[in-house]
């Protein structure tokens, strides 16, 4: 009897080692996996290098957290980064991560840091990498998505003007949480126009918060480029009916002439 119960005790202690070592190999190769898609997804969809330093997925939580996700610079320009994600959490429904549509309950991305550099008159990198969006029709491959909330806040943005602007420091916003919900509710947002769908958002931010304080060269090429983004309709703003609205108004009252100011 007793020999018995030896075997048996080295049995289960057997079959829970090898069950810790399967989690913890399944959750390695998972985050090793969800870091490559994000990558790959996030670069192709901004034309512009994208990097995760961390990435940590629970299987049986569903809870992935992304640490220092950080969106490059376009070619000539002097910094290498144009964004900078220090925390993001998601909430991800695990039974959906086995269907063609993930389902996620909430996105949060905290300490976003964006550095807008001006080149010539009215170029900026941030202007580029939204024209890359924009000419990018490619975004209907891998899994979809369809979240319910994501909120991003804590955003910094700093702009560096032309040497010849007279302004020798970067001018500093500090911009207003930004909330969507509902994205990708008829089955066609993927990754890649999720990263895209981020983008706009913090630029059409910037443009609102940047009126009176930006050139009006810089805020006047974002809206025009912002205008067209939008006009796409299906391919970045699909499911997101509500902010598409917003915009749109916010980009027409942009176009209103400013009232006169009172002697």
């Amino acid at each position: 009897m007793n020999m018995t119960l030896k075997i048996l005790r080295v049995i289960v202690l057997a079959i829970l080692v090898l069950t810790a070592v399967i989690v913890i190999a399944v959750n390695l190769f998972a985050d090793r996996a969800v870091r490559a898609g994000i990558e790959s997804a996030a670069t192709k969809a901004l034309n512009v290098e994208v990097s995760v330093s961390d990435v940590s997925l629970s299987i049986m939580s569903g809870k992935l957290v992304l640490k220092n996700l950080l969106i490059g610079n376009p070619p000539a320009y002097h910094h290498d980064k144009l964004l900078v994600l220090k925390n993001a959490e998601i909430e991800v429904n695990v039974k959906s991560l086995l269907s063609d549509v993930v389902n996620i309950r909430n996105i949060r991305l905290n300490g976003v840091d964006v550095m807008i550099e001006q080149q010539g008159v009215s170029g900026n990198n941030l202007q580029d990498v939204l024209q890359a969006i924009s000419d990018d029709t490619e975004k209907g491959e891998g899994k979809k998505l369809h979240i319910d909330n994501l909120e991003i806040s804590d955003i910094t943005v700093k702009v560096n003007m032309m040497p010849n602007s007279g302004q020798a420091e970067p001018v500093t916003l500090m911009l207003s949480p930004i909330r969507m919900t509902n994205l990708g509710a008829d089955n066609k947002l993927g990754t890649a126009g999720l990263a895209g769908e981020i983008v706009l958002a913090i630029a059409n931010a910037v443009v609102e918060e940047g009126i009176g304080v930006l050139p009006t060269d810089i805020v006047g090429t974002m809206t025009s480029t912002l205008s067209k983004t939008i006009d796409l309709g299906t391919r970045i703003m699909e499911g997101k009916e509500d902010i598409g609205r917003e915009i749109t108004e916010g980009l027409r009252n942009l176009l209103k002439p400013a009232p006169d100011k009172e002697e």
